[in-house]
C-alpha cells in the first residue's frame, strides 16, 4: 500500500521542525554557557585586579587623598539611612578624623524633592562634628559607576578612597581604575546584615554591566559645571 505523497510531506515537515528547534535549543544553551563563562572570569578579573587596594582605616590614613568618597546605600521611609548606609558614613566619618583627607563626598541620589540621600549624609557628618564646607554632596550620584566618572569630572578628584561594604568595592575600584582616578577601598563591614547573599547575587550581575560601561565609558545622567572637591562643601548644599 503506497503512503500518501501530502502524508509523506506532512512527516518531512514535522522533522524539519523538530531539527530546527534542537538547534536553536542548542545555540540557547551554547549562548548561555558562554554567557556565564564570561560572568565569571568578568567577576574574578574584576576582584583580582584591585585587592591590593582594599586597605585597613589606619593605613588609608596614610594615602593623602583628595577626598574620601562614601557611596550611598538607600534611605528608610522615615528619611534615615539605611543600616547599610549609615556604616559607609561612620567610617566616613572616621577616616576624615584619621585625616585620610581633607574633605568628604558623600554621593547619593537626590533625583526627587522628596528623596535627598546625600543631604542625610552630609547632616549625619555634621551631627558627628565635620565642618559642613569639609562635606561636599554629589546629588546625582545615581549609580557606582555615576558617583566616580562625576568625582572625577565634577569634583576634579585624583585621589579618592572609597568607602562601602567589601563585596561592593572591588567593582567600585575596578570602575575608578578604568576611569583613569588613583582609587582606594575601605570596607564598611560591621556586622552581617540579612539578605547578603541576594545582594552578592546582583553584585555579580552588576559587576558585568559595569565592565560593558567601563569599555564604552557613556557620560552620566548630569554633568554640569566643576565643583573643585579641594574647596567649599557649601557650594553643593541645597
Amino acid at each position: 500500500m503506497k503512503r500518501d505523497p501530502s502524508t509523506r510531506l506532512s512527516l518531512w515537515q514535522k522533522l524539519r521542525k523538530h531539527r530546527l528547534l534542537f538547534r536553536l535549543t542548542v545555540i540557547a544553551l551554547a549562548l548561555c554557557l558562554l554567557g556565564g563563562i564570561f560572568g565569571i572570569g568578568v567577576n574574578w578579573h574584576m576582584s583580582a585586579s584591585v585587592s591590593d587596594r582594599i586597605l585597613t582605616p589606619e593605613d588609608a590614613a596614610a594615602i593623602d587623598a583628595d577626598c574620601i568618597l562614601v557611596l550611598g546605600a538607600g534611605l528608610r521611609k522615615d528619611g534615615s539611612p539605611s543600616p547599610i548606609l549609615r556604616e559607609r558614613i561612620d567610617r566616613g566619618i572616621e577616616l576624615y578624623n584619621l585625616g585620610a583627607a581633607p574633605k568628604i563626598l558623600m554621593s547619593g541620589d537626590h533625583g526627587r524633592v522628596e528623596y535627598n540621600e546625600v543631604g542625610t549624609m552630609k547632616a549625619l557628618a555634621m551631627d558627628a562634628g565635620i565642618p559642613s564646607e569639609d562635606v561636599f554632596m554629589d546629588h546625582a550620584g545615581f549609580s557606582t559607576y555615576e558617583s566616580l566618572y562625576r568625582a572625577r569630572d565634577v569634583f576634579c578628584a585624583d585621589r579618592v578612597i572609597i568607602v562601602s561594604q567589601e563585596y561592593h568595592l572591588y567593582r567600585a575600584l575596578y570602575i575608578a581604575d578604568q576611569l583613569g582616578l588613583e582609587a582606594y577601598g575601605v570596607g564598611a563591614d560591621v556586622q552581617q546584615f540579612y539578605g547578603q547573599t541576594t545582594r552578592e547575587m546582583r553584585e555579580s550581575a552588576a559587576r558585568v554591566k559595569d565592565f560593558l560601561y567601563c569599555v564604552l565609558q557613556p557620560k552620566p545622567t548630569y554633568l554640569g559645571d566643576t565643583i573643585p572637591v579641594s574647596g567649599n562643601g557649601d557650594l553643593t548644599n541645597d
